[in-house]
Parts: C-alpha cells; structure tokens; sequence
C-alpha cells in the first residue's frame, strides 16, 4: 500500500530532521565533542611539525643555523680552547663574595717562626751535631760543652762539700741515738747534731738555688746530687716549638736520646745558621744556631685606607681570604694564577704606617712539604712550599650577594654594549646576552634574570674565541681585541 505525502509536508521533513539531529547532538556533546576536539589539535599541530621541518631542511640547505648567534665547534676546536668536559659544565645560582685585591707578602709568625738555641753556661764547644740546612726532629742532639765556668765548678764542689756534711752528722745522730739510749751520753749532745743538721739542709737549700741561677735544671742538680760527681759538660737538643722542657739541656753521663721522625709527630725544625764551631769557648747566653719552623706562616696583607673599613668588617664577620699566586708559566691567562682559598685572619694590625698610609693585616697560611730527601749520610733536608719573602695577592670579600650564577672570567665576551655567553645546545653553542652585575680579574657575576636558567650547561672558557669564530664566519671584521681587556 503506498502513501502519498502531500507537497504542503514534505517541504518541512527535511528542516525538522536537522533539527532533530541538531537537538540529539547538543544532548549528546559531552561524548563526541572531547574527541572531536583532540583530532582536531593533533591534526593541526602534524601539518605544523611538518611545515616546520619543511623550513628547517630548506635553511640546512643555505644556512646552518642562524650564523650570528649560533656556533658549531668540531672536537679539535673544542679541544684548541680548552673546552674539555671540566669547563662545559652546568651552572646553579650561588653565593657570591665581592673582593678587593691588595699586595701582600709572606712573612714570618713573630715570636715562632724562629727558635735560638743559646748555651745556658759558658765552656768549650766539643762536638756540632748538625749542619746549616739540615732538617731536625724536636730531641735531636745538636752541641755538646764542656763547662769551664769557674763559679759553676765553685758552686758545684761547695755543694758536694755540704752534702757531704750532711752525711756525716746523719751518720753521727744516729750512733749517738744508740747510746744515748743507754745513759752513756747526754740528750742534749743530740739535739745540737739535729740542730746543725737542720743549718746544713738549709745551706743546700741556697746553693741548689744558686746552681739554678747559673743554669742547672732541677733534674741536673738531682744527677749531680744522686751521683756526687761534678757536671763537666752539657749535651743540648733540638727544642719544641710548642713544648718547653728541661730535657732540652742533658748531663753528659745521661743516655743520649735517639729520635725517630715516624714516632715523633713534631714538625721538623730547619737549621738556618750555625754560629759556633767546634772548639769554640762560649759564655752562657751566647746563641749557638738558629731554628726555623716553617710548618705556618702569615700572609701580611696591606689594605689602603679607603679599604680599611671593609677589610676590618671581614675580620669582624669571620670571612676567609683567598691567596693568588701567579703562575710559573710563561702565558699571561688569568685561569694559570695559583689560588689558596678560605685562609683564616690571623689579626688586624692597630696601627696604620705612616709613610704608605696603609694598614697591615695577617692570615694563617698553613705550609706544604713538597720534598722530603735524606742523603748518604741520614741526613735529612726537605723543602717547603710556602717561603718568607714571596709576594702575592690577597682577594678580601667586601660584600656578599646571593643566588647568583658565578663564571670564570674567560666564560664571557663584550662586544659594545652588550655581554655574552655560549650556551650548548645539541652539536653547537648558542651565544646568550646576558647581564654582568660585577666583573675582576678572576671571575663574573651574571644575574639571575631569566636568561640563564639553573641547569644550562655553559661554557666556562673559550668565550673570546667563539666570538671572533662568530664574527669571522658571519663576514664581519675581527677584532683581535674585543671582548680582551689588558
């Protein structure tokens, strides 16, 4: 059976099934339109990609990439500039010390860098143990004397005498004890001998402070006391810097002392100077050698006096120094100076010189042994590090900054106005403008702007070369000059 629709209707069958699907389709667009959303994106962003490596391959045909600010170093070239895998290295922000520079020079810690040896009594030189250079252990035997002071021998026979007094009244009370005990004598005879023991005690009680005077140490007078012999000569060893000991002067009847280095933990001592011979007669207090413990030292500092303030402000606040040694090398790159850092202020001087108008402070520089050799003979010479006379430069931190990325100064080029750097990326470094808060001879301070990021591997060398490899590829003319200062 077949239905005929009217004209009048099926005008309007079309437009309402629109409706109708228009209708499902808003009931329904929480499921379809998220899909229909994210094919549309993913076909977008691929004709994109493709559009871009379509630009890409036609610029790696002409230009490798942008010419003026990227640059492709082959390994050889990395390795011409010193830019191995220590000086390509990512940065961090850290904290950062302004410094000043002043001269300065090493010297000796007054009052221990150098020990004289002097003879406490006077005698004859029989025997020198050392010679000039040598190095010592604290209790090596360095003289040996033999006393000649007449007072001295004087001195030691009337004690001698007294103890031998002593002896036979001891000897006499206690026999006269016995019989006294027995009737045969009286008390009183007892008691004058305890009397005049008690004068005789007190007599050596003088000429023990006597033989003190002259020079003897207490364990000398007990030898000279125990063994009823005089003392005919002196041995005398090699002092403590940090020890004082009557064991320092030695009865020649004593064993001598040997001293191994590896069980004695003291540092050795250098003879700077010998200034008795063998055969010599000395008088007590005359110096025999000079010592020299070059373990630490100060590093003198001279600050001028617009600078005192900050210099005194580091003390206060417990700051380090740094020392710069220049290099023994002949090229003039500032990466060749020898840094020391984080030396302790030793003091700060109170007065200011008056003819250079500078004021003078000190720091602790700890010593290095760099040769230690001991010849046919045993005996031993060393060299140390660190000597008095050397001049340098100490960098004193004036101001402090925070998180802030710190480079080398060879990690940054000028040119004009502006500063750069080479970050890497990928086979090649693209240079990064950059602004520099705070420039010395060593090192850089780059804000922390957002034009580094924590992280970025930056090349810390070879800035200077890049930019004249830059300029040269680019056409322009080199300047040997730019972005070096002299």
């Amino acid at each position: 059976m077949r239905f005929n629709i009217p004209d009048s209707i099926k005008k309007w069958v079309f437009p309402l099934m629109m409706i109708a699907l228009i209708a499902v389709g808003i009931i329904f667009r929480g499921t379809w339109w998220p899909r229909l959303t994210k094919w549309v994106e993913v076909t977008t962003q691929s004709r994109r990609t493709s559009v871009e490596d379509d630009s890409k391959h036609e610029d790696s045909d002409d230009h490798p990439h942008d010419s003026g600010s990227s640059l492709e170093l082959s390994p050889q070239a990395r390795l011409n500039i010193g830019l191995t895998a220590e000086f390509v290295q990512p940065i961090q922000p850290e904290t950062y010390r302004r410094h000043i520079t002043v001269p300065a020079i090493i010297v000796e810690r007054p009052g221990r860098t150098r020990i004289e040896v002097s003879t406490p009594l006077t005698g004859i030189v029989t025997h020198v143990h050392s010679t000039v250079g040598e190095a010592i252990e604290p209790g090596t035997l360095l003289f040996e004397i033999r006393l000649t002071h007449e007072d001295l021998v004087q001195a030691q026979t009337r004690f001698l005498q007294s103890l031998g007094e002593l002896d036979v009244e001891s000897r006499e009370i206690a026999r006269l004890q016995g019989i006294v005990s027995s009737g045969a004598v009286a008390g009183k005879l007892v008691l004058e001998r305890q009397y005049a023991i008690d004068k005789l005690t007190a007599l050596l009680d003088a000429q023990r402070e006597a033989l003190r005077l002259h020079g003897l140490s207490d364990a000398q007078i007990e030898q000279v006391e125990t063994d009823r012999r005089l003392l005919k000569s002196l041995q005398i060893f090699a002092p403590s810097p940090d020890q004082h000991s009557e064991e320092e002067i030695k009865l020649t009847e004593s064993p001598i002392r040997t001293v191994s280095y590896a069980e004695h933990a003291e540092i050795p001592l250098i003879v700077l100077a010998l200034k008795v011979h063998k055969g010599q007669s000395v008088i007590a207090g005359e110096p025999l050698c000079e010592l020299a413990d070059f373990s630490e030292l100060f590093i003198e500092g001279r600050a001028f006096e617009r600078d005192s303030d900050a210099v005194t402000q580091a003390v206060i606040r417990d700051w380090t120094a740094t020392a710069v040694f220049e290099s023994s090398r002949v090229d003039e790159k500032s990466e060749d100076m020898t840094e020391l850092p984080d030396l302790k202020f030793a003091y700060l001087d109170n007065l200011v010189d008056q003819s250079s108008r500078t004021l003078s402070f000190f720091v602790r520089l700890p010593n290095q042994i760099v040769r230690d050799e001991r010849n046919e003979e045993e005996q031993r010479y060393l060299s140390w590090k660190y000597r008095p006379g050397q001049r340098l430069q100490l960098r004193v931190p004036v101001e402090e900054w925070e998180a802030q990325f710190v480079l080398p100064v060879e990690a940054v080029t000028q040119e004009g106005a502006e500063y750069y750097v080479f970050q890497e990326n990928g086979d090649h470094f693209d240079r990064i403008p950059v602004h520099v808060k705070y420039k010395d001879q060593l090192s850089v301070v780059i804000a922390n702007d957002g034009s580094l990021f924590p992280g970025d591997v930056v090349a810390r060398r070879g800035a200077h070369q890049m930019q004249m490899a830059l300029k040269s590829k680019s056409g322009g003319a080199v300047d040997p000059h730019a972005g070096h200062t002299h």
